[in-house]
C-alpha cells in the first residue's frame, strides 16, 4: 500500500484483495476478531501528511469508505477494480489530448506576436513620414499664419469700435428719445427711458472702458437732474396743496374736515407724479450715495428709501434738524424725549396717509415697499444720527445717560409696539450695541441696580408683604424686598432683550446673574445677624425671600427668550471649550438651564435655614419631653382598671410646644416652605420618641396603652391639618405602637415566627411564611426583624408559664 510506482493503485487494490481473501479464510477461526482488530489498528496508523500528496492515506482511505468493516462487501471488489480501471484510462485519454493540443496553441500565439510586431513596425513608419510632412506644412504656413493674426487683430479691434459706436448711438438715441419726450411734455415716457439708460449704465460697471462709462454716467445724470428737478418741484407743488406735512393729529388736518372741490384730481396727479418719480430710483441709486453711519455700529443693510418719499420727509427732516441741532433750546441733551416724541407724532400723524393714499400707488406700481414702514424707517434715521452725535457728550454723565437709555427704550417700544416696525431694519438698540456705548451702558445699569438693591434692604417694609391682608394673593408670603428685586430683574430683562446680537444680551444676562449672587450674599448676611431668632418674623421673612427668587428663576428658564439664550450661550461655549462634554450635553438637551447655577446657591441657602429652624424647634421638643421619657410606663394602670383614657400629663409640654411652633411657622412660612418644615420636624420627632421613650422603657400591658393613646389621639392629629395621613409620617412610633399593644397570644405567635425565622436562616420552607410575611400581616413595614425582637422584649406583661 505505501509503494508510489505508476501501478500503486492496483497493487494497493491487488493487496487489498489478498488481505480480504485472508480475512475470509480466518472468519470461521477463533482468531479472526483478533485479526480484525489489527486490520483496524493498522487503518488508525495510516495518517495523512499535510505538507504532500500522500497516496496510501487516499488509498485506506477509499478502501475504508468502499469496503469497511463488513467482510460481505468483498464481493464488490471485482466492480472496482473494473470502475478504477476505466477512470485511469479516461484520465491517460486526457492527458493525450491535452499534450497534443498545447503546442499548437503556443505556435498560434508566437504567430500573433509576430504579425502584431509587424504592423507597429509599419505603423512607426507611417508616423514617421506624417510627422515630417507636418513640419515641412507648418514651416510653409507661417509666414500665412502671422498675416492672418495681423489681420484678425485688426478686425476685433474694428469690432470692438463698432460695438463702442453702437453703444454710444443706443445711448445717444435714448437721449434723443427723453428730449423729444421732454419737448412733447410726454414726462412718463421720458422717465421711462431714463430708467432704461440706467440699466445700460447697470450692465457696463464691469467695462474697462473709462470714457464710455463716464459718458452713459454723465447722460445719466443730466437727464437725472432735469426729470428730477422738474417731477419734484411738481410733486412739491401738489404736496402744498395737501397740506404736507401733517403737523397735527388726522382729526384736525384739513382735509379730514372740509376738503375742496379739486381733491380729485390733486390725487390724481400726486398718483402720477409719485409714480413717475418711482421710475427714477434706479438712476437715483446710481447717482446718490446715502448717507451712512460709522461701520461700528453694525447697522443691517438697507435699501435706499424710494425717491418720492424722500422729497416727502424733506420738510420734516428740516423741521428735525432746525429743532434739534445746533443751538437751538430744544436741542438739549437732558431732554432727548423732545426728538423721540416728535418723531412719534410725525409717525401716528401721517399713518392714515400713508395707508390709504400712498399704499396703494406702490402695490398698483407693482412695488413691494410698505409707505408707512418706508416713512418710519427714514424718520429713525434721523434719531440714529442724533444719537450717534448725542452719546460721546453724555457718555460719562450717568443720571443722564441713564435717561437717554431710558427714553430710547420706551420709544422703541412704542415704535415696535404701535407702529409695526419690523426688528431687520436699523435701529436705536444698534447705536447702543456699539462697544462704548454698551460698556458703558452695563456699568450704569449694574450701578443703579446695585444702589436699588441697597434701598430695596434698608428700607423700613422691606420684610414686610404687600399683600398680607390678602389672603388669595399672599400665598407666597413675599416680602417687598424679593419682589421688588424680580421685578428690577424683569425690568433690565424688558431692557435688553430687543439687542440685536446674542453675545450683547448673554453679556446683560451675566448682569443679571450677578446681581442675583449680590442678593443671595446680601440676604445671606442678614440671615446670620437673625441667626439667634431663627424663628422671628425676619427669618422667616429672608427665608421666603430666598424661596421666591429661586421659583421665579426657575420659572425663566422655561421662557422661550432665556431657552433661546442657552442655545446661544451652548454655541458660544462649544466654540471657546469653556464647559465639559457633559455640561455642554445637558445644556443641549435642556437638562439644565441659565440659571441652574444661581438656583443650585438659593436651594442650599433655603435648606440650611429649614434646618436650623427645624433645629431650633427639635431642641425645645426635646427640652418639654424630658418629663415625657422618665414617665413610668412599667407600673402604668391597664385600660380596664380606667373608666376613660386621658393624655399624659407629662406629654403637655411637649405637645403644647410642638402646637405653638407649627401654628406659628405656618403663619410666617409659605406654604411649600411649611410643608418641607413640618416633614423634617415630624421626621425628628418620630425617631426622638422611638429611640429616647420607647427603646429606653419598658411596657407594661397600661403603659403600652398609654403611649399609643398619647401618639394616635393627640400627637398625631397635630399633623392632620397639613395631611390626610399624618401617622403614615411616624411609622417608627405607629409600628412600635402595634407591637407593644399586640394582645399576648398574638405577641407570643410572633415572638415563635421571628425565632422559627431566625433558626431556619436561609432554609427556604415553603410551608414557613418569612419574617417579613408575618411583619406585614400585623401592619409593620417599616422596622426590621431585629427591631420588632427588642420591642417584644420590652414587653413586661407576658404570662408566667414557670420554669
Amino acid at each position: 500500500m505505501s509503494s508510489r510506482d505508476p501501478d500503486g493503485r492496483d497493487r494497493a487494490v491487488g493487496n487489498s484483495k489478498s488481505l480480504n481473501t485472508q480475512n475470509t479464510v480466518n472468519y470461521t477461526s477463533p482468531a479472526g476478531d483478533e485479526n480484525m482488530a489489527a486490520i483496524k489498528v493498522g487503518r488508525e496508523q495510516v495518517t495523512r501528511d499535510p505538507d504532500r500528496c500522500d497516496i496510501p492515506y487516499y488509498v485506506a482511505e477509499f478502501i475504508e469508505r468502499e469496503v469497511g468493516t463488513d467482510l460481505n462487501c468483498l464481493r464488490k471488489l471485482g466492480k472496482l477494480i473494473e470502475e478504477l480501471s476505466e477512470n485511469k484510462k479516461q484520465l491517460e485519454e486526457q492527458v493525450l489530448t491535452v499534450s497534443s493540443e498545447v503546442p499548437k496553441r503556443i505556435q498560434n500565439a508566437l504567430k500573433n506576436a509576430e504579425d502584431s510586431k509587424k504592423s507597429l513596425s509599419q505603423l512607426l513608419g507611417e508616423e514617421t513620414v506624417l510627422f515630417d510632412s507636418i513640419n515641412s506644412h507648418l514651416l510653409t504656413a507661417q509666414p500665412w499664419m502671422e498675416d492672418l493674426g495681423v489681420l484678425i487683430s485688426q478686425i476685433e479691434e474694428v469690432e470692438r469700435h463698432l460695438a463702442y459706436l453702437k453703444w454710444i448711438s443706443q445711448i445717444e438715441e435714448l437721449s434723443d428719445n427723453i428730449q423729444q419726450y421732454l419737448m412733447t411734455n410726454n414726462v412718463p415716457e421720458a422717465a421711462t427711458t431714463l430708467a432704461s439708460m440706467a440699466e445700460l449704465d447697470i450692465k457696463l460697471q464691469e467695462s474697462s472702458c473709462s470714457h464710455l462709462l463716464t459718458f452713459v454716467r454723465s447722460t445719466v445724470k443730466f437727464w437725472h437732474k432735469i426729470l428730477k428737478d422738474k417731477l419734484s418741484s411738481d410733486f412739491e407743488e401738489i404736496l402744498t396743496h395737501l397740506h404736507w406735512p401733517f403737523v397735527g393729529p388726522p382729526q384736525s388736518q384739513v382735509f379730514g374736515l372740509a376738503a375742496p372741490a379739486n381733491v380729485p384730481e390733486i390725487y390724481n396727479n400726486l398718483e402720477t407724479l409719485f409714480s413717475q418719480l418711482l421710475k427714477l430710483q434706479t438712476s437715483d441709486e446710481l447717482l446718490t450715495k446715502p448717507k451712512q453711519l460709522p461701520e461700528k455700529y453694525s447697522l443691517p443693510p438697507s435699501p435706499p428709501i424710494i425717491l418720492p418719499m424722500q422729497i416727502m420727509l424733506n420738510p420734516l427732516q428740516k423741521r428735525f434738524k432746525y429743532h434739534f441741532t445746533g443751538n437751538r433750546q430744544t436741542n438739549v441733551l437732558s431732554k432727548p424725549e423732545w426728538y423721540l416724541t416728535q418723531v412719534l407724532m410725525w409717525i401716528g400723524n401721517h399713518a392714515k396717509f400713508l395707508d390709504d393714499k400712498i399704499q396703494p400707488i406702490l402695490d398698483k406700481a407693482g412695488s413691494s415697499v410698505n409707505a408707512r414702514l418706508e416713512f418710519s424707517r427714514a424718520l429713525v434715521m434721523l434719531i440714529l444720527e442724533k444719537l450717534a452725535a448725542d452719546i460721546p457728550c453724555l457718555l460719562y454723565d450717568d443720571n443722564l445717560f441713564c435717561h437717554l437709555v431710558d427714553e430710547v427704550l420706551l420709544f422703541e417700544r412704542e415704535l415696535y409696539a404701535a407702529h409695526g416696525y419690523l426688528s431687520s431694519f436699523p435701529s436705536c438698540m444698534h447705536i447702543l450695541s456699539e462697544e462704548t456705548c454698551f460698556q458703558r451702558w452695563l456699568t450704569v445699569e449694574r450701578k443703579f441696580a446695585l444702589q436699588k438693591m441697597d434701598s430695596i434692604l434698608s428700607s423700613e417694609a422691606a420684610w414686610v408683604s404687600q399683600y398680607k391682608d390678602i389672603t388669595d394673593v399672599d400665598e407666597m408670603k413675599v416680602p417687598d424686598c424679593a419682589e421688588t428685586f424680580t421685578t428690577l430683574l424683569q425690568v433690565i430683562t424688558d431692557r435688553y432683550k430687543n439687542l440685536p446680537t446674542a453675545s450683547r444680551k448673554l453679556q446683560f444676562l451675566e448682569l443679571q446673574k450677578d446681581l442675583v449672587d449680590d442678593f443671595r450674599l446680601r440676604l445671606t448676611q442678614v440671615m446670620k445677624e437673625e441667626t439667634r431668632a431663627s424663628l422671628a418674623f425676619r427669618y422667616c421673612a429672608i427665608l421666603n425671600a430666598v424661596n421666591y427668587i429661586g421659583t421665579v428663576l426657575a420659572d425663566w428658564a422655561d421662557n422661550v427668550f432665556f431657552l433661546e439664550l442657552q442655545q446661544a450661550a451652548l454655541e458660544v461655549c462649544a466654540d471657546s471649550n469653556a464647559f465639559s462634554k457633559l455640561q455642554l450635553g445637558q445644556l443641549a438637551c435642556m437638562e439644565s438651564s441659565v440659571f441652574d447655577d444661581m438656583i443650585n446657591l438659593l436651594e442650599r441657602l433655603k435648606h440650611d435655614m429649614l434646618t436650623r429652624q427645624v433645629d431650633h424647634v427639635f431642641r425645645e421638643v426635646k427640652d418639654a419631653a424630658k418629663l415625657y421619657k422618665k414617665e413610668r410606663w412599667l407600673s402604668l394602670p391597664s385600660q380596664a382598671e380606667q373608666a376613660v383614657m386621658s393624655l399624659s400629663s407629662t406629654a403637655c409640654p411637649l405637645l403644647l410646644t410642638l402646637r405653638d411652633r407649627l401654628l406659628q411657622l405656618e403663619q410666617q412660612l409659605c406654604y411649600s416652605l411649611f410643608k418641607i418644615f413640618w416633614q423634617m420636624l415630624a421626621e425628628k420627632v418620630d425617631m426622638f420618641i422611638y429611640q429616647e421613650v420607647i427603646l429606653a422603657n419598658h411596657f407594661n400591658e397600661g403603659g403600652a396603652a398609654q403611649l399609643q393613646f398619647d401618639m394616635t389621639r393627640n400627637l398625631f392629629p397635630l399633623f392632620s391639618h397639613y395631611c390626610k395621613r399624618p401617622e403614615n409620617y411616624f411609622k417608627h412610633i405607629k409600628e412600635a405602637c402595634i407591637i407593644l399593644n399586640l394582645n399576648v397570644g398574638s405577641a407570643l405567635l410572633l415572638k415563635d415566627a421571628l425565632h422559627s425565622a431566625s433558626e431556619n436562616g436561609t432554609i427556604l420552607d415553603p410551608n414557613q411564611p418569612s419574617a417579613t410575611a408575618v411583619l406585614n400581616e400585623l401592619g409593620v413595614y417599616k422596622l426590621a426583624q431585629q427591631d420588632v425582637e427588642i420591642l417584644l422584649n420590652l414587653r413586661t406583661n407576658w404570662p408566667n408559664i414557670g420554669k
